[in-house]
């Protein structure tokens, strides 16, 4: 795991026992000072977020308890997990930069890529001016490796 995710993932995890926890604890208290508690939908729908919460936390826990933090400025070569690669599509020239992360920290919309994708792992091992094939839900796809970083 990077740096950056192992501390997004603690950061998740305090704000949930410190602000979230606290406050459905108290959303709680007031639904059942309102009396009858079967047809209460307040306490009904406070106890369900106070569960997602519990069941988050002991997750999180469990990830940060196992993570192993990768120094990323401290790499450099060839494309290995924590590299940002920038690539080519041979076919469109469109031109895309990746992170490779931690499954927990994939967010392929920020471009954290997920090491065990299928196009994190065509391009492990490669180098800069490198092509790699990728076979992709939508058919095969060629890129070039532009540049690799490891910031």
């Amino acid at each position: 795991m990077t740096r950056a995710g192992f501390t997004a993932l603690d950061e998740e995890l305090k704000q949930l026992k410190s602000v979230e926890r606290p406050a459905v604890i108290r959303a709680i208290a007031e639904a059942r000072e309102h009396g009858d508690l079967s047809e209460n939908a307040e306490y009904h729908a406070a106890r369900e977020k106070q569960s997602f919460i519990e069941g988050r936390v002991k997750e999180l826990e469990a990830i940060i308890s196992l993570a192993e933090v990768i120094d990323v400025a401290k790499l450099s070569g060839a494309i290995k997990f924590g590299a940002t690669v920038t690539l080519v599509d041979e076919e469109t020239e469109e031109e895309k930069t990746y992170q490779i992360v931690g499954e927990t920290e994939a967010v392929i919309e920020k471009n954290l890529l997920n090491i065990r994708s299928p196009l994190a792992r065509a391009l492990i091992g490669k180098d800069e001016g490198d092509s790699v094939e990728v076979k992709t839900p939508g058919g095969q796809r060629s890129y070039e490796i532009i540049s690799i970083r490891y910031i």
